[in-house]
């Protein structure tokens, strides 16, 4: 089943104006903003150098955690994860193979304290905060504290003028599209229940934000 806006867009009602590619102006001071936060961050122009970023990001033996997240998925990192050829210790793969459900559980809760955990947003301000939210939880409890490190991975279209306007993202924009994406995939409606404004990464060199030239995610 295809995780891409394309799927969902023409059928959503969201507000493009808040999921348009930015100005390089725009680029810049989201950068230096978050830089000015705490957060590290790599500007690449491709899903493709993405990958590649993290690929060469993480070192061989660590654990690593991804949170849902269609950019991941567009980025190709799922696949590369199954695919094993990565020297890493792949959490998912461990935890899809183990059958009890209360085991499963407990391991998708242990898997918050990845050396790295891999994820998404829904907004960025170019004031430098990040902004998300799930129904479980299951994505972004990694990222304030329990990972050792955190990779976010985002398409410059969330990049918009303000915090307000990241909220309202989250709203207008990722929320519909990720519940129509729930009701197919899962036959339940999805819930912004579970929500982080990430205004500061105070442990240096922590978090990265890897910011993708292209319109990716929701």
């Amino acid at each position: 089943m295809s995780q891409e806006k394309t799927a969902y867009a023409e059928d959503t009602d969201i507000d493009t104006h808040l999921d348009e590619l930015p100005s390089e102006a725009a680029v810049e001071e989201t950068v230096e903003s978050l830089e000015a936060n705490g957060f590290e961050v790599v500007v690449v122009d491709s899903a493709a150098e993405a990958l590649e970023t993290i690929q060469s990001h993480i070192p061989a033996g660590a654990s690593v955690m991804n949170g849902h997240s269609t950019t991941l998925e567009e980025i190709g990192i799922d696949d590369y994860l199954s695919s094993g050829d990565h020297g890493w210790e792949s959490l998912p793969e461990e935890i899809r193979r183990i059958d009890d459900d209360a085991e499963r559980q407990a391991a998708r809760r242990d898997s918050q304290t990845a050396d790295y955990f891999l994820g998404s947003v829904n907004g960025i301000s170019q004031t430098g905060e990040l902004v998300a939210a799930d129904r479980s939880g299951s994505r972004i409890g990694a990222y304030p504290f329990a990972a050792s490190n955190v990779v976010v991975v985002s398409g410059i279209n969330k990049i918009v003028p303000t915090l307000t306007d990241a909220l309202d993202r989250l709203e207008t924009v990722a929320y519909p599209l990720e519940n129509e994406r729930a009701k197919e995939a899962y036959g339940v409606e999805s819930a912004i229940a579970k929500q982080l404004i990430f205004r500061k990464e105070l442990d240096e060199g922590r978090t990265t934000v890897l910011l993708v030239g292209e319109d990716l995610g929701y």
